[in-house]
C-alpha cells in the first residue's frame, strides 16, 4: 500500500507561513530546520496526533518553476490544497474572527459544502465538509 507521507506547498515566507498554519489553522510543527543559508525545512500537520504520518512541507515559493505556477493558480481563483473540516461553518467563523479573508463563504458544491480563503502567503486554500 502506498500512503502519502508527505506534499508541499510553495509561499511567499516560510517563517509567516508556519506562523500562519500553526497559530491560525491549528497545525502542529513537526520540522524545522534552518538549512544553514538561511533557508528554512518546516513541515506541520494536524495537531493531537490526527494523520501523524503526514505532513505540509512549507516550501520556498521563489524560483522560475514555483512562482510562475503559484502566481497562475492564484490569479486563476486555484486552491493549491484542499482541507476538510467536521464543521465547515463553524470553522468559517472562527477563522474569519482571526482576520482570515475567504474569497468565498461556505457554498454547496456537488457532494460538499466548501468555502475558500486567503492563507497570506500567497496561495488560496479550500476548506470542504461532506455533505449527507
Amino acid at each position: 500500500m502506498i500512503k502519502v507521507a508527505m506534499t508541499s506547498v510553495y509561499v511567499d515566507d516560510v517563517a509567516k507561513a508556519r506562523a500562519f498554519y500553526t497559530r491560525v489553522l491549528g497545525f502542529e510543527t513537526r520540522t524545522d530546520m534552518d538549512l544553514g543559508d538561511g533557508t528554512l525545512f518546516v513541515t506541520v500537520g494536524a495537531p493531537h496526533g490526527a494523520q501523524r504520518d503526514l505532513q505540509l512541507l512549507l516550501e520556498p515559493g521563489e524560483g522560475p518553476v514555483a512562482e510562475p505556477y503559484r502566481t497562475a493558480l492564484y490569479a486563476a481563483g486555484i486552491p493549491c490544497i484542499v482541507f476538510s473540516v467536521d464543521d465547515l461553518p463553524a470553522e468559517y467563523e472562527r477563522l474569519r474572527g482571526l482576520g482570515v479573508r475567504f474569497t468565498h463563504p461556505p457554498q454547496e458544491q456537488g457532494p460538499v459544502l466548501a468555502a475558500v480563503f486567503d492563507d497570506s502567503v500567497g496561495n488560496l486554500v479550500q476548506l470542504t465538509q461532506p455533505l449527507g
